[in-house]
């Protein structure tokens, strides 16, 4: 997909953008807060957006691409990589920014009783089974189909 750095950022952007949003209201809709909606939950999810990019740009994204391009299988065979790629990326993201939506939670309502451990496994667990599915089902294709038709082209033409 991405064939150079600055395509590699565009479609960072672009994709945690997708994937901050929707993670941001299913947190907020499983937490009992979406109706507290406010302008301190847009800042809070331009915070989380700017973890997520960081996180993406200089840790997860090139350590899932290592893991991803060192598995046994047919790279050839684009599907493959693509699956390789999201299901590294998508463990990793969720298991960084789940510290990010513990220390939230844990600032805002503290640990209500539960251990540290407990509480963290628990929103990797919630995390995952949206953003896997999330990833791989709508996000990951929507995010490919406009990068391409959109971006691709135009960085291309203008190198």
């Amino acid at each position: 997909m991405p064939a150079n750095k600055k395509e590699s950022l565009i479609f960072g952007v672009m994709m945690c953008f997708g994937m901050v949003c929707v993670m941001s209201i299913y947190n907020a809709i499983i937490n009992g807060a979406i109706q507290d909606f406010s302008l301190m939950t847009v800042f809070e999810m331009v915070i989380g957006f700017m973890v997520a990019l960081l996180l993406d740009l200089l840790l997860v994204g090139p350590l899932a691409k290592k893991i991803a391009f060192r598995m046994p299988f047919d790279k050839t065979k684009k599907i493959y990589v693509i699956l390789a790629m999201s299901t590294c990326m998508v463990i990793g993201m969720v298991l960084c920014m789940s510290v990010f939506g513990l220390v939230t939670a844990v600032l805002a309502n503290g640990l209500n009783g539960d251990s540290l451990f407990s509480a963290y496994l628990m929103i990797v667990l919630k995390n995952f089974i949206l953003a896997y599915p999330l990833q791989l089902l709508i996000m990951g294709p929507l995010v490919r189909g406009i990068f391409m038709k959109f971006a691709k082209p135009k960085l291309t033409t203008a190198i």
